[in-house]
């Protein structure tokens, strides 16, 4: 009987301890667990959020790179040795490797931009009727239409042709003073793969002389070409011919060359020496000083033997030029704001004759010119410009025009011409602006023409990085 009084308190134990585990947790540790769990679905919650975030800033940096690779696509691949990146020319990367035919992945598919730029102006003297003094108003060069008018608007072809060569083709549409005309602005191929540095452009272009005669009239700070390009380049001057160009392997930018063209285009004319009727030099430099500011400079000639040019002139004519720009932004970044100078002088000097032309008269304080009258003598102009950018959107900017006639010869004067001009740009993005912009020009003693202009320039499709 003993041995079964002892079993009976062990045995109440265990059926305690049974009917508490069938009973369950209490309510605190219900409550733990119930915590655990949401905290658990929280954090599950954050890292999925965390996820979807990483995604989709995977999705944008993939759609950036393809776009990237797109723009890079249509523009031509650099020079073995590149100029510092605030003054070179901004290039695609050479292509890999030749696809099968030695064509690049870029075949039979160019870039293909168009620009559409547009005007307004209001003149008080008649456009029609405009003359300066010590120089001919040649065609294309004089204060353009009255009213509303398209301005010079272009249509280009690019690419690289293969992994030696780029090439590009512009077709240009300009209405002056009721003067339609299309005209073939450039035509060349350029190469790619020439060792130190050098480069070579055969076909239609515009010469590297001087600053602004290199770039396309569409990225200019201004409606209109400053009176110095006017005067002694009709705007700005391209031919027919070939360039070398030499970029140096060294830290700071140091870029020289030559040209030989026809010589058939304002100031030039003739096509002399067997269709090699001038050539040019040049030789620019250029760098950064600090990470706010950058500059460039440079000095260019342009000699030619000259017969029946536009504005009557026989004989050899040398136009020398020095440029030189200073830009200044935070970080070296202009888009954003910042401030760019730019200067150019120029200085003509003939020696030949002169022979009227139709539709060219001499200036209004020259009487009578005679036939075949010798012109010697030297001409000069210079313009210097300020533009500053206040943020992406807005830039302001004013420009000093002045040229200095000679002292003998067929244009000979005693008075400057001299013109001042203020703009005002609004930019929606890097593919369109529209341009305000007021001109006070005395091109003759005691005429003054106000000028307003109004502009639009938009451009359409992959257009290539400008030079700085």
């Amino acid at each position: 009987m003993r041995p079964s009084l002892l079993l009976l308190p062990l045995t109440f134990a265990c059926a305690t301890g049974a009917a508490s585990a069938a009973t369950g947790p209490s309510d605190v540790q219900l409550q733990a667990l119930d915590a655990r769990i949401r905290a658990l679905e929280a954090e599950g919650q954050k890292l999925r959020e965390q996820a979807a975030a990483a995604q989709a800033a995977a999705d944008s940096a993939r759609a950036e790179l393809e776009k990237i690779k797109a723009a890079l696509a249509t523009q031509p691949a650099p020079q073995a040795v590149a100029p510092p990146a605030s003054v070179a020319s901004v290039a695609a990367p050479a292509p890999s490797g030749p696809a099968a035919g030695g064509a690049n992945g870029n075949a039979f598919n160019p870039g293909i931009a168009v620009i559409l730029n547009g005007n307004y102006a209001h003149h008080s003297l008649n456009p029609d009727t405009y003359q300066r003094a010590g120089f001919p108003v040649v065609d294309g060069t004089g204060p353009g239409p009255q009213g509303l008018s398209l301005g010079e608007s272009e249509i280009s072809f690019a690419a690289n042709i293969d992994d030696k060569f780029y090439g590009q083709f512009t077709i240009s549409y300009e209405d002056d003073n009721g003067k339609v005309g299309t005209d073939l602005e450039e035509a060349y191929i350029d190469t790619l793969a020439l060792p130190d540095g050098l480069s070579v452009r055969a076909g239609r272009f515009f010469s590297n002389i001087g600053y602004l005669n290199s770039h396309h009239a569409h990225t200019d700070n201004f409606v209109d070409r400053p009176l110095a390009y006017q005067a002694f380049l009709g705007n700005q001057y391209g031919d027919d011919g070939a360039q070398l160009r030499w970029v140096a392997p060294t830290d700071l930018f140091l870029e020289f060359g030559g040209e030989l063209f026809r010589g058939e285009n304002f100031p030039t004319a003739g096509a002399n020496h067997s269709g090699v009727g001038a050539h040019t030099l040049f030789a620019h430099a250029g760098g950064d000083v600090g990470i706010d500011n950058s500059w460039l400079a440079g000095v260019s000639m342009l000699k030619a033997n000259t017969t029946g040019a536009d504005d009557g002139f026989s004989g050899d004519n040398t136009l020398y030029l020095a440029d030189a720009t200073w830009k200044w932004a935070p970080n070296g970044n202009t888009k954003d704001g910042g401030v760019t100078l730019r200067s150019e002088y120029f200085l003509d000097r003939r020696h030949g004759t002169y022979n009227p032309v139709d539709g060219i008269d001499a200036a209004s304080d020259v009487s009578d010119p005679v036939l075949s009258q010798p012109w010697v003598g030297d001409r000069r102009g210079v313009y210097l410009e300020s533009v500053y950018r206040l943020n992406r959107s807005w830039d302001v900017g004013y420009r000093f025009d002045k040229l200095w006639a000679a002292n003998s010869g067929p244009y000979a004067s005693d008075f400057d011409p001299v013109r001042h001009s203020v703009e005002l740009t609004w930019r929606n993005s890097e593919f369109s602006f529209f341009r305000v912009q007021y001109s006070h020009d005395d091109p003759l003693r005691g005429s003054t023409d106000n000028a307003l202009y109004v502009q639009y320039d938009v451009s359409l499709g992959a257009h290539g990085a400008h030079k700085f």
